[in-house]
């Protein structure tokens, strides 16, 4: 009997072609050049597989792995990975077989793709069928459940309700942020030896479900003086988080929307906002994009497409395969192509927040407002894996209008510890908009008009995290139970006192940089031998830069009180409220109205070099 001689390797090909004729034995070898997998076909069965078949059959396999032999390169590759394959392969076999103890193999896999994760860019992930809720929820921005952002509550060591989402169920049966989860449909919710991350899931998964199912939910509610337990019986539903979370007039003319994140449709909510503003005399508009770390591309496009005509190439992708390679235009007729536009963005503004403004600038369509952006240029793809996993990769960079990437940084270029580092600006290349106008490639987009917002002081980081400012917002509204408006909210030099005494009471405390470098150049002072002397300039600092708790509360207590007061504005009138809590005092919002309120600055940053700007 002579044995067939196929050029492929497919663990599963092998297995299949051995269940249709009866293979009786194989073996796989493998050189340089090529994978020679040896068949010794016995009773081959007439009826199911003839010679030619078989062939075919291993040709498909062969082609549809990409593992022919056109070139010495392909094929040295092609070996490289069939080799490695079958080394992880037999290694895990090994250890499943001989190690001293037990192992989880599905938590050691597991690690094995983290690790091979780990070497490509932080938006190649993995998705196994159980979280595959989240990926959906990412891209749709809906989940079946009760409308309710939750967090591990550290006082407690419970999970407690952070913000309920309005007019969603969990809002409309008078669940309220304070309030702790002690038990979901009769189960009671504790943290026992998980991590808080993975008690947060376990919570959030016992309040999602099908929409129409009803459960008793169970939960303690803090009180001026004491904590009562409240039950609400909660019918879960269809929940869409808003992506425009608040939209108005904000002075005069001047339209003012937000958007925080591309999600499916999102397009539709923008439209139906923007159409309202422009029927309340919105004469520009004021988009925000701050914090917005992007989603759908198409979207982006979508919404682009607003403003600009029918028929603009918009974005180009391209990747290694020709599947990557892709062109995105406006497909229709646009609402406005006059209406002065300012975008709003900071350090967060990423991905397909990008691709709106940088768009729009590189159009000279916009003026961009802020801080500079992120600096995402890349393009991720779902590709679905056995036992319904899902492989969200990147596949491609994208280019806007002028021609440029906007990636910040190559994550193909990491150093020898693993860490990457953005793109200098000196290498950098220069593009140019519509009008003439210097813009670069890497590292984000630049805004027209810089603005610096006030720096996050240490310790409001601190009162957040230590739930600080969540319980006195609680506080304050059992104190409170009616708000008129968002306009009549006010910390008060009292309210801020009541704050501080919260504070004490709690025994805070946090952790100073200053001090910590202080005391670590110190150390290598008196190493090098100069302590001795800068002991008085050593001793002025350490006065100077002493732990005061009180002298630090009101030094910061601008911050501290404008992040209590959206805190607290949130509990009354959700995100709506805070987006609005937010502008009162909102730097780069001024500087938008101001330029939109004056045509000839608007003209005139919008202008090439060489153009004559008619005022």
């Amino acid at each position: 009997m002579n044995p067939y001689f196929i050029d492929f390797f497919s663990y599963d090909g092998v297995k299949r072609l051995q269940q249709l004729s009866k293979v009786k034995s194989w073996h796989c070898s493998a050189s340089r050049n090529r994978i020679m997998c040896f068949f010794v076909i016995r009773n081959l069965d007439k009826g199911v597989m003839n010679t030619k078949k078989i062939l075919l059959g291993a040709f498909v396999v062969l082609i549809g792995l990409g593992l022919s032999s056109f070139t010495d390169k392909d094929d040295d590759r092609n070996f490289q990975v069939a080799k490695n394959l079958d080394i992880f392969n037999a290694i895990f076999k090994e250890l499943d077989l001989f190690y001293v103890d037990t192992i989880n193999p599905e938590k050691m896999i597991q690690n094995g793709v983290n690790g091979m994760l780990a070497l490509t860019d932080p938006y190649t992930e993995y998705y196994p069928e159980e979280e595959m809720s989240s990926l959906k929820e990412m891209i749709t921005g809906k989940y079946g459940g009760i409308g309710a952002v939750i967090r591990y509550y550290e006082k407690k060591d419970r999970i407690a309700i952070i913000e309920p989402v309005e007019g969603m169920p969990a809002a409309e049966a008078g669940v309220k942020a304070g309030d702790i989860i002690l038990s979901v449909g009769g189960k009671e919710m504790v943290r026992g030896d998980m991590k808080p991350q993975d008690f947060s899931s376990k919570v959030s998964d016992a309040l999602r479900g099908e929409p129409g199912t009803s459960f008793i939910l169970k939960v303690l509610r803090p009180m001026k003086n004491d904590s009562t337990v409240i039950e609400f019986k909660l019918t879960r539903k269809n929940i869409r988080n808003n992506p425009v979370p608040y939209y108005g007039i904000v002075q005069d003319s001047v339209g003012y929307l937000a958007l925080s994140s591309f999600t499916d449709n999102c397009s539709k909510d923008v439209k139906k906002a923007f159409i309202e503003l422009k029927d309340k005399g919105a004469k520009a508009l004021i988009f925000d994009l701050r914090d917005n770390g992007g989603g759908s591309l198409q979207e982006a496009v979508d919404i682009i497409n607003f403003f600009v005509p029918k028929g603009k190439e918009i974005v180009v992708t391209k990747g290694k395969l020709r599947q990557a390679a892709g062109s995105f235009k406006t497909t229709n007729e646009p609402i406005d192509t006059e209406i002065p536009l300012a975008i709003l963005v900071n350090g967060i503004t990423a991905s397909a927040s990008e691709i709106l403004s940088g768009s729009l600038q590189d159009l000279d369509r916009a003026v961009i407002i802020g801080t500079r952006t992120y600096g995402k240029g890349l393009v991720q793809t779902t590709r679905q894996l056995p036992y319904n996993g899902t492989l969200k990769v990147t596949t491609s960079k994208y280019y806007i209008p002028s021609g440029r990437c906007i990636q910040a940084i190559d994550y193909a270029k990491k150093n020898a510890d693993g860490s990457v580092a953005p793109i200098p600006d000196s290498l950098t290349n220069v593009f140019h908009t519509a009008a003439g106008r210097e813009v670069r490639d890497g590292g984000g987009i630049r805004p027209d008009i810089e603005v610096k917002g006030d720096k996050f002081p240490n310790i409001l980081f601190y009162l957040v995290n230590e739930d600080l400012i969540f319980d006195y917002a609680t506080q304050y509204c059992l104190d409170h139970p009616v708000l008129a408006s968002i306009d009549s909210l006010q910390i008060t030099d009292a309210d801020y006192a009541d704050f501080k005494k919260l504070v004490k009471a709690a025994d805070f405390t946090y952790d100073r940089q200053s001090e910590q470098l202080l005391k670590t150049l110190k150390e290598v002072a008196e190493f090098e031998g100069y302590m001795e002397g800068a002991k008085e300039e050593f001793k002025a600092l350490e006065q100077k830069l002493n732990h005061n708790l009180d002298r630090d509360l009101d030094y910061f207590a601008k911050p501290i009180k404008e992040q209590i007061a959206e805190e607290i504005a949130t509990r009354y009138f959700y995100q709506r409220g805070a987006a609005i809590q937010r502008l009162k005092d909102d730097a780069d919002l001024k500087k938008a109205i101001e330029v939109l309120a004056s045509p000839e600055e608007y003209r005139k940053i919008l202008s090439g070099p060489d153009m004559n700007v008619k005022l």
